[in-house]
């Protein structure tokens, strides 16, 4: 399938709802569309694995296995749970100022991070590449140079994806200024990874 017609899908796809495109929301929301899109990067590293992974067989193996799928979703709940817990429990309530000079700029590693980790400990992820991926290779022509130029324009529908959901958050900023509107923020936040966590669990091959 050419590039040119796969981008549009790839960017529906990237544009799902999830924790790595929720995570560009709060990252959009606290400091701005750069952040998120900076943060993306250890998203795209971890696709980029699962696509390596994918390409040379591996992923139907690993989704084959009843273990290896149940320890990645294990782990991958108990670090949503753990963001949930932790962003409930924040009591950060000063990075929401209307004035951007105010924001204490966060760790650009520490969110490229977070986002890597979301995005390797996700199964859902790895059935993406694993079992739909494939389905647009043509096998009449090279897979390698398929898979290549296929992944790098999935891989640039996710940065497609953070700056949509970045900019969103950046919007929403405007109407969380206060302290208190900070820390509805965190409850939200803390909520919806903690929820990520329970549709995880509960997710199957």
């Amino acid at each position: 399938m050419d590039a040119l017609f796969f981008f549009p899908l790839a960017v529906m796809i990237a544009l799902t709802p999830g924790p790595n495109n929720f995570c560009a929301l709060n990252n959009g929301i606290r400091q701005g569309v750069g952040a998120a899109l900076f943060g993306t990067i250890g998203r795209v590293l971890a696709f980029a694995i699962f696509l390596t992974i994918s390409a040379v067989g591996l992923g139907a193996m690993l989704l084959a296995s009843e273990t290896a799928f149940s320890v990645l979703k294990w782990l991958g709940a108990a670090y949503l749970f753990w963001l949930g817990w932790k962003a409930w429990h924040s009591t950060d309530a000063g990075h929401l100022a209307a004035d951007d000079s105010q924001v204490p700029p966060r760790s650009l590693r520490s969110l490229a991070t977070q986002e890597f980790l979301l995005g390797i400990s996700n199964p859902k992820a790895m059935l993406l590449f694993a079992a739909i991926f494939p389905q647009f290779i043509n096998p009449a022509k090279p897979a390698a140079h398929q898979f290549l130029v296929l992944g790098a324009t999935y891989l640039a529908a996710e940065f497609v994806s953070a700056a949509v959901y970045g900019a969103g958050g950046r919007q929403l900023r405007r109407f969380i200024t206060t302290p208190r509107g900070a820390r509805r923020l965190n409850k939200a936040t803390g909520g919806f990874f903690a929820g990520a966590g329970g549709l995880l669990l509960a997710a199957h091959r």
